[in-house]
């Protein structure tokens, strides 16, 4: 009998049904158009900024689907470093840490370019560039050879473990591969969209290395999605809304994968979270819309360096009360300079004071809607 998609005679001849999926793609597409138009709009440090928040977190939430937490300041220094972006507090970062971004960035970044083994096997070395994952010791920048038994997923302690899937027997990945390959290069006639879905529901299901599978997965649904967008430019990310959906996607996965080879309940759930994630995007992205509003207002032209610089931290959320000796602190200023800046934005209506009193006067931005 058998268990999982890969051991159907028809494989990998997936199958769907048009009506369920179309009503879904269009909303997603119309989603997509509508969110980069309006990132087009705004200008290049506001979108250099949303495409920074973007992608670290594209990088956080797809290590944390696998239940690794990385450093945020490191991750969002590593890719800062890497797109030349100049932000202030940059720190350093471990290689463990450089190489899940070079996978992500170069899946994204150069979205146009082949997928080929060496590339594929390349990503895989970023992300263990010891050779380990975790106490273990794995094969890197190779496909798995099963040496020590099938490839599984499971879960439960020791002794009691449940599989979810089995993958293919490592032999039959020297034609799997070249397969799969193939159909992610050229031009199959089907929506970006739905093919993105699709990648990532072969890859993993295909396993091919002995770790990192998932997080490959999602960079090569990434690098699709940007194929789909036209850009490099990322302003959504589908890895944070996975994680939000963490064990749904699991269970849609695993049913898939011991199902028939009609995917169309894995394409409409891929196709609803990244609806989800486009929906969010716009309330996650609120900062950079209200500081583009803020700064196309006529009030704030001929603004110093100094003003910009605290304008910018109350936009973001500055923490604690904003006084004379705290403006004079972080410009690096005299307080009388501190309070000629203040005045001045007092007088423009950008700034206003804090009613609530107390022993030093504070001052707050005032609404930017």
């Amino acid at each position: 009998m058998n268990l999982y998609i890969h051991q159907l005679s028809d494989w990998p001849r997936f199958r769907w049904d048009d009506t369920t999926l179309m009503p879904r793609l269009a909303d997603v597409r119309h989603r997509q158009g509508r969110l980069l138009g309006r990132m087009e709009g705004l200008g290049f440090s506001l979108r250099s900024e949303a495409l920074l928040n973007t992608l670290t977190l594209d990088v956080l939430k797809s290590s944390e689907i696998e239940g690794e937490v990385l450093n945020v300041e490191q991750v969002r220094s590593s890719i800062a470093r890497r797109l030349g972006m100049e932000i202030g507090g940059l720190v350093a970062s471990d290689r463990h840490v450089e190489g899940v971004v070079e996978m992500m960035l170069d899946a994204t970044q150069n979205f146009d370019k082949p997928l080929t083994p060496e590339r594929l096997c390349g990503w895989h070395a970023a992300l263990f560039p010891t050779g380990y994952s975790g106490m273990s010791r794995i094969t890197v920048g190779s496909w798995r050879n099963d040496a020590g038994g099938p490839m599984q997923v499971v879960s439960g302690p020791l002794g009691h473990e449940r599989v979810h899937y089995q993958a293919p027997a490592a032999t039959r990945l020297e034609t799997e591969m070249p397969t799969f390959l193939d159909w992610f290069n050229e031009d199959v006639g089907m929506d970006l969209v739905l093919k993105a879905a699709l990648a990532h529901l072969w890859f993993v299901t295909l396993h091919p290395f002995e770790d990192g599978n998932g997080r490959i997965a999602r960079a090569l649904a990434d690098m699709t999605l940007a194929r789909a967008d036209g850009t490099e430019q990322r302003f959504y990310s589908m890895s944070a809304q996975i994680r939000q959906e963490r064990k749904v996607y699991y269970d849609v996965l695993e049913q898939t994968q011991k199902g028939d080879l009609d995917v169309t309940t894995w394409l409409a759930w891929f196709l609803d979270c990244l609806g989800r994630a486009l929906a969010g995007t716009e309330a996650q992205l609120e900062t950079v819309f209200r500081k583009a509003r803020f700064w196309e207002n006529s009030t704030t032209v001929g603004l110093n360096e100094r003003q910009r610089l605290i304008l910018n931290k109350l936009i973001d959320g500055f923490e604690g009360k904003l006084t004379t000796s705290k403006w004079a602190k972080i410009a690096k200023c005299s307080q009388d300079t501190a309070l000629r800046d203040i005045q001045d934005l007092l007088g423009r209506g950008l700034l206003s004071k804090d009613a609530s009193g107390g022993r030093s006067t504070n001052y707050l931005l005032t609404d930017l809607n």
